[in-house]
């Protein structure tokens, strides 16, 4: 495998949001107490059903979304709690944490790695006008040469031309290049139609992605160091 770029997904690839500590106190307001590793996983099972079942459905406005999310997740918690009011304590909360979305650990080191090896980095993401000013602020943006934008190009994954435009911006070839994501639907599915190779991340082991049998899938970001030193 010959290659000379590597593009990622933001959301739960390079960067993650405290909406676990989120979830976790606004319950507290309606005097529940719940486990943080419990909200965790039952946070990512959430988002994998989402993927799985209802595509494109995280591209809707948040309040369009959340509620139907928070709904989901309050159910595979065992929980009953008014949503608009748990949505509304979720919101003021939130806006007491200045960083909201995080680097994973040990993202800049990869990253910094993959510079070392002379490999062009980029981001094709399905995200919003914040996209920028959240890589800024989780001190990412300068890595990398390309970012396309769903929002900016007016397509999003799993669209092929989203990644034709990634492709043309950085003048190099789908063989050449590999996608990582933890989305399957968008992100394998998507980049493999125009040749990419695609590798999904998931953290958790096989949890809720036990369907995926035909990419492969690694569990640290680390780990796209043996796929390229291969």
């Amino acid at each position: 495998m010959n290659i000379s770029f590597v593009w990622f997904d933001i959301g739960y690839t390079l960067l993650y949001m405290q909406r676990e500590i989120t979830y976790q106190k606004a319950l507290r307001e309606f005097g529940i107490e719940a486990p943080f590793e419990d909200i965790e996983k039952q946070f990512h099972l959430t988002d994998k059903l989402f993927m799985r079942e209802y595509p494109g459905f995280f591209l809707q406005p948040r309040e369009v979304f959340m509620p139907a999310y928070l709904g989901i997740m309050n159910y595979r918690m065992g929980l009953s709690v008014n949503l608009c009011e748990l949505n509304n304590c979720w919101e003021t909360i939130k806006k007491d944490v200045s960083k909201y979305w995080l680097p994973f650990n040990g993202v800049e080191e990869v990253l910094l790695a993959l510079k070392k090896r002379s490999i062009g980095l980029g981001v094709i993401s399905n995200w919003d006008c914040t996209a920028r000013d959240i890589l800024s602020a989780a001190g990412l943006i300068d890595f990398f040469d390309h970012l396309v934008i769903s929002c900016e190009v007016d397509c999003s994954k799993p669209d092929a031309r989203i990644f034709n435009l990634a492709m043309q911006k950085a003048s190099v070839e789908a063989q050449r290049c590999i996608y990582i994501g933890d989305n399957y639907y968008d992100d394998c599915l998507g980049s493999r139609k125009v040749g990419m190779n695609p590798l999904i991340i998931n953290r958790f082991g096989s949890l809720g992605v036990e369907e995926i049998d035909d990419c492969p899938v690694i569990h640290r970001l680390a780990d796209i160091l043996n796929f390229i030193d291969a």
